[in-house]
């Protein structure tokens, strides 16, 4: 059998107080509650080593997820094809958008989206790390995987009425019980953990995957990596030698607004819902190993269209426009950053890691959960683990129909009305072998 070996890294990613959250839209960061993370896992098996990574923060966009792609690649001695980066998708946190930060500083509007000098050297930070977790690699010889639900966590934010519109949205945090007592809609109650283990059996990393918008509340600049960050963190505690490292799967339309009115001891109670998913999917884990005999790993490029109505110089206008909000200005840049994108056909990157046991799924995007339940009836035979909010360039990735059904999602999301058929067609294809 060959000699597979796993790198763990952790590299704080926390922006200095002061700097923008959420792409500017909120407040700035005045206090830290608890620090953001890089978290990841650098595999070597068969071929060049292979990145999983999540990063506590709202999201990373086009060409800067390109730029984080080959850094890591670079540090890890592998090529950005076999780098797979994600966020999480907190909000009291940073986004990340090199081009549509240049043409708000170009019109000089503020607040920026993010601090390009602390994010450089970051990068010079992470490259770092990783190049020093390499000369620390062990021996990993086998892959476990466990389900497990998580209850009173996920619902659906689109609260369909009886004509088929959309008749309320459940944000994050619901303050009106009428519309957090609507059932919990189309949603994946389950947790999935994926774990490794060294020859001695105990666990050195556990992936997890679940899927909701991961807020209690924000807004408030209390940098924090939230309830995820919490349940997460105490499984680090509990196993200190075993890197854990957590993904938001398909949750473009999922959140907690069932079960969370915004109050903020709501907080440690989702996390401790959360939490126990966590330990009986990572007890299930456990019991379900298999030795670790194969990696093997596949890609395959997206390419989308814009969104119909985005028109460049309409939006160059909106950046330039010093009578514009700061959601409008910062808004129109990172539409334009994906119009560009899309004009230049560097594509969305999807990709499937079969490992013994379990495939696990990465996805770009805020991806709706529909497409995470269409993808595991792909493979009914075999566990599947998705994690979206990779290239989140395109924003939201609604169904066709959401469109004409109203809600937020759909005035949020900068890719085509259309682009349902060739996403879910990409990962039909990704799957199909």
């Amino acid at each position: 059998m060959l000699a597979f070996h796993l790198a763990r890294f952790k590299v704080d990613a926390t922006p200095p107080l002061g700097h923008p959250l959420c792409g500017g839209w909120i407040t700035p960061a005045r206090a830290v509650d608890d620090p953001l993370w890089l978290r990841g896992l650098v595999i070597q098996a068969e071929g060049p080593p292979v990145v999983l990574a999540a990063f506590d923060w709202t999201g990373i966009l086009n060409r800067s997820h390109q730029l984080w792609r080959e850094a890591l690649a670079d540090a890890a001695r592998t090529s950005p094809d076999r780098v797979a980066i994600h966020t999480v998708h907190q909000h009291n946190a940073p986004f990340i958008d090199h081009d549509a930060n240049q043409w708000l500083a170009q019109a000089r509007s503020e607040p920026l989206i993010f601090d390009p000098k602390w994010h450089d050297a970051l990068i010079d930070r992470a490259r770092a790390r990783v190049r020093a977790a390499l000369d620390g690699a062990v021996p990993v010889t086998h892959v476990g995987f466990g389900l497990a639900p998580v209850a009173k966590v996920a619902s659906n934010r689109r609260v369909m009425g009886p004509d088929g519109k959309v008749a309320h949205i459940r944000f994050s945090a619901c303050p009106d019980p009428a519309v957090r007592a609507a059932p919990e809609g189309t949603i994946d109650p389950n947790l999935r953990s994926v774990a490794f283990y060294g020859p001695d059996d105990r666990p050195l990393a556990r992936l997890h995957y679940y899927t909701t918008h991961p807020m209690s509340y924000y807004g408030d600049g209390r940098v924090t990596a939230d309830f995820v960050g919490i349940a997460r963190n105490r499984r680090q505690t509990a196993e200190p030698d075993c890197r854990t490292v957590y993904f938001t799967g398909c949750a473009g339309n999922i959140t907690a607004g069932k079960y969370n009115d915004g109050s903020p001891d709501n907080r440690a109670i989702l996390a401790d819902r959360l939490h126990a998913g966590m330990i009986a999917a990572d007890t299930r884990a456990d019991t379900n190993r298999h030795a670790f005999t194969f990696l093997r790993w596949s890609t395959h490029t997206l390419q989308l269209q814009p969104f119909e109505d985005l028109d460049a110089e309409t939006l160059q206008a909106r950046i330039h426009d010093p009578a514009r909000t700061t959601a409008e200005r910062n808004s129109a840049a990172m539409r334009l950053s994906f119009l560009r994108r899309c004009e230049s056909r560097h594509g969305l990157v999807l990709v499937r890691c079969d490992l013994p046991g379990v495939t696990l799924l990465h996805l770009p995007g805020e991806t709706f959960v529909e497409y995470q339940l269409e993808a595991q009836q792909l493979l009914p035979d075999a566990p599947l683990a998705t994690a979206a909010y990779g290239d989140d360039g395109p924003w939201y990735l609604c169904l066709e129909r959401s469109f004409a059904e109203g809600g937020y999602e759909p005035t949020a999301s900068f890719a085509a009305r259309s682009s349902e058929h060739p996403y879910r067609a990409a990962i039909r294809s990704l799957l199909s072998f």
